[in-house]
């Protein structure tokens, strides 16, 4: 009976995952900011430090959408954007994201900080943000 139940465990935790990868992410600002659309390339730069036009929020390490995001918009790993961050810190050239724990954190960051931009599962958006773009 056991090995029944720990493979119906595997097949949920298994559905789980895919369904976090293939939920769209999207990238928010507060409804109130005079940010408009943007696109993956300036938002990329913009969470890579590379531009300030923008103030970025971070989800905490382990994050399935903190995950998802980076791969989908910067095309690195967790392990990529640590070794990315530490060079960047190293070097003198710039420091990483403030880090909140999860969407609804996201929002509210957001929402307090004028220049703040995020990202969240398009799932919980709701009229206090706004979407600059959508990641599929």
């Amino acid at each position: 009976m056991k090995p029944i139940i720990h493979f119906f465990f595997s097949g949920l935790c298994l559905m789980a995952i895919n369904a976090t990868a293939l939920a769209d992410i999207a990238v928010i600002a507060s409804s109130g900011s005079s940010a408009s659309n943007m696109t993956s390339k300036e938002i990329k730069k913009i969470f890579l430090g590379k531009s300030s036009a923008m103030t970025p929020v971070d989800q905490s390490e382990g994050n399935a959408t903190r995950n998802a995001f980076y791969l989908k918009v910067a095309g690195k790993d967790e392990s990529q954007m640590k070794a990315y961050w530490s060079k960047m810190i190293f070097s003198g050239n710039g420091a990483p994201p403030d880090t909140v724990s999860d969407d609804a954190a996201v929002k509210a960051w957001v929402v307090s900080n004028k220049n703040g931009i995020g990202y969240i599962d398009s799932g919980t958006v709701d009229g206090s943000v706004k979407v600059l773009l959508t990641v599929k």
